[in-house]
């Protein structure tokens, strides 16, 4: 009895031709592919703007170390091939009469800068400046005018992930503070 009212009720209607239901897949396969085409581009682009934010980031920050100590530099030695051979030494006398020395290295194997300060006969402070950037020696420059006492400093870092390299390069001059 159920069953001859279930096929009294269905009896009109047709279901749908083989050609509907293979366009109907066509625009849901279009819609689809759409959908992961425009995902996968948002994601490798907030990949590669990541990279740009953190080389951007850490060559500031390095740039900002080092005009800050440039600031209070009365005298600053290996310049000429910082960073690619040699450290640059920034050294002052604090108002106290005591001697200051702040030592910046790039690593030749990770490339990472490194900020190393004595003042006195006190220990070492070592901090890691630029980690996640390699500070690029053959990019980057550092120059020192003694007569001016400004420190004009072009620092390159770059991010690489598998093929693809992302590059920072920023200007910065600094001049030092009168000399007293």
């Amino acid at each position: 009895m159920i069953l001859r009212k279930i096929k009294w009720f269905h009896k009109g209607q047709a279901g749908f031709t083989m050609i509907e239901l293979i366009a109907s897949l066509a625009i849901s396969g279009v819609i689809g592919l759409g959908a992961t085409v425009s995902s996968f581009e948002v994601i490798n682009q907030t990949v590669k703007n990541n990279d740009y934010t953190t080389a951007n980031r850490q060559v500031l920050n390095a740039m900002k170390w080092i005009g800050r100590d440039a600031q209070m530099a009365q005298s600053v030695t290996g310049w000429e091939h910082f960073p690619a051979t040699s450290n640059l030494t920034l050294s002052w006398v604090t108002w106290d009469n005591q001697s200051a020395q702040v030592v910046y290295s790039v690593n030749p194997h990770t490339f990472e800068l490194r900020r190393t300060f004595t003042q006195g006969a006190g220990p070492a402070q070592v901090t890691l400046i630029a980690q996640y950037v390699k500070i690029d020696p053959a990019s980057s420059s550092c120059v020192w005018d003694n007569n001016t006492g400004q420190l004009v400093l072009t620092l390159t870092g770059s991010v690489d992930t598998g093929a693809r390299v992302v590059n920072v390069t920023r200007l910065d001059t600094t001049a030092s503070r009168p000399k007293l």
